[in-house]
Order: structure tokens, then sequence, then C-alpha cells
């Protein structure tokens, strides 16, 4: 019994190292850009539905995240323009604007205008 404990181990580690090596070799063949505008997105939809902008706002809506989630995505967008090009950091820009105006609109107390989330990269949003 222990010998088949110890197959069925194996097994599962065989399989675990098989799905690493697998979605190793898949993110390898990812261009650098793709990975970066996607790591962008998702950035930038999480900070979106912190900010209230989904279905549920009253339920979703949590400025602390948001400011965390906006200022992570200001920051990779300014370091990452001049690598993935203007074509790809200007539509990334516009979304990222919305979500900061968003967060000053949601804001009872807004933030001074250039000290908002992200604001220490892009400069004032008003």
């Amino acid at each position: 019994m222990s010998m088949t404990g110890a197959s069925n181990s194996e097994n599962v580690n065989t399989h675990a190292a098989a799905d690493v090596a697998n979605a190793t070799r898949d993110i390898a063949e990812v261009p650098a850009v793709e990975v970066i505008t996607t790591a962008a997105v998702h950035l930038l939809s999480a900070a979106a539905i912190k900010v209230g902008l989904a279905d549920n706002p009253e339920e979703e809506t949590d400025l602390d995240e948001a400011r965390k989630l906006i200022n992570a995505l200001a920051g990779l967008i300014t370091a990452a323009a001049p690598e993935i090009s203007d074509v790809h950091a200007r539509g990334l820009r516009d979304g990222l604007r919305s979500v900061q105006l968003a967060f000053r609109e949601a804001s009872t107390f807004p933030d001074a205008p250039g000290a908002g989330p992200g604001e220490k990269w892009t400069g004032s949003v008003i």
C-alpha cells in the first residue's frame, strides 16, 4: 500500500513539473510587449473595479486598494512606455487617466492636485 502512495505522489510531482515546464515554454514564446500590456490591463481592470466603475460599486469600491493599484499602474506605464512604443502606451495612459479621475470623483476628500494616486509619475490629472 505504501508503494501505491509513493507512486501516486511521484505521478503528481511528475505532472506538476510538466505543467511548470509547459508554462515556462508558453511564456517564453510571448513577446515582452504583450506581457507588459497584459499586466497593465489587469492592474487597470482591478483599479476600475475598486474605484466603483463596476456593476456593483457599493459592494466593490475600496479607494485604499484603488490607490495602490493606480500607483502601480502609473509606475509600470511610465517605466515601460519607451519599451512598448507609443501605440501601446497611449491606450494605457488613457485608461490610467480615466481611473485617476474616477478616483478623484469618488473621494470624499480629494487629494490636492498632483498628490492623487499615480500623479507622482503622470502629473496632475485635473
